[in-house]
């Protein structure tokens, strides 16, 4: 009924300038179901990049977000270091964004894939009064078999530690190049540091907010740091292979096998947990949260692009 009235006003003209009858027409059907309070920003892992020759990241997710009214920002982040340094990155970008609101952004929804959950952390511990939530994807807090398992094959300072970091350091700077992100070169020990065993031990010793005390447990929903209220929230997927078109599916096969418990391919069920684990066992793998490759992701399973429109209501509706 509503839909007829407004064509009914569209096609009659009723004294309406073009200009006021479109927006007529959009505020009777805008969808503002992702429209949070505070900015959201897409915190990318590793491999960080915004977008390479027109393709995403975050593969059609900033989009679909905005379709739904969300103010949606992707920073451009080196493609391997450590998360404080990657952190400083994105707080000094955070910063620029809300210095030239004029006031009217003061906070944001930090939503990190892999290591951007970790950097997003960063960045709540040490100015917590730019973040409103923090919410990580496929994140391994707890570390990853993978990087004890690249570590060992490829020990710093051996003849193949030496080579593996030229090539991997190659690859991440021109990632980095094709980015337009050209601010620091990559570092990949400082990456694998804090994602072995004992890396990620002492980060959590540095940064426990949000980290579970027991083996499997979730955190708190919600974290006070420095008079700052911190809404945090997890969730990731146990699906190496999901779509038989998909590329990193045999990838994911592969890595998997380096692991004890279900996972991605890169972060094991239980180290994905922080705060308040909204779901754990998606049929995902590590990038399928991103909705990659290409959006070839599980048929079986809900779309990404829906997981963070579904998300972003949750936080709008905790006036977020």
């Amino acid at each position: 009924m509503k839909k007829l009235f407004a064509v009914s006003l569209l096609t009659l003209g009723l004294g309406l300038s073009q200009a006021s009858q479109a927006g007529l027409f959009s505020s009777l059907f805008s969808n503002t179901q992702s429209q949070t309070k505070n900015p959201i920003v897409l915190v990318p892992g590793i491999f960080a990049f915004d977008s390479i020759a027109g393709i995403d990241y975050w593969y059609k997710i900033p989009a679909a977000l905005q379709s739904q009214g969300a103010t949606v920002f992707v920073p451009k982040i080196n493609a391997f270091d450590s998360s404080a340094k990657r952190g400083e990155a994105l707080i000094a970008q955070l910063d620029n964004i809300r210095a030239s609101s004029g006031g009217k952004i003061t906070k944001f929804n930090l939503m990190g894939h892999s290591q951007g959950g970790v950097t997003a952390r960063y960045v709540m511990n040490v100015r917590p009064d730019l973040v409103a939530s923090v919410t990580t994807m496929h994140t391994p807090h707890k570390g990853s078999p993978v990087a004890d398992l690249v570590t060992g094959i490829a020990p710093a300072g051996t003849l193949q530690g030496v080579a593996f970091d030229v090539f991997a350091n190659t690859v991440g700077n021109l990632v980095n190049l094709l980015s337009n992100n050209k601010k620091s070169p990559s570092d990949i020990r400082a990456m694998l540091a804090e994602f072995n065993k004992t890396g990620a031990a002492a980060n959590n010793l540095r940064y426990p907010i949000g980290i579970p005390t027991t083996a499997c447990g979730a955190g708190p929903e919600t974290a006070s740091i420095a008079g700052n209220s911190i809404r945090l929230y997890s969730w990731s997927g146990t699906a190496p292979m999901t779509n038989l078109l998909d590329l990193s599916d045999p990838l994911f096969g592969i890595t998997s096998l380096a692991f004890s418990e279900a996972n991605d391919g890169v972060t094991g069920r239980c180290s994905s947990h922080f705060g308040k684990v909204l779901k754990d066992n998606y049929r995902m793998n590590h990038i399928d949260i991103n909705n990659q490759i290409f959006g070839l992701v599980s048929w079986f399973e809900t779309n990404p692009k829906t997981l963070f429109q579904n998300h972003a209501n949750r936080l709008k509706n905790l006036s977020l």
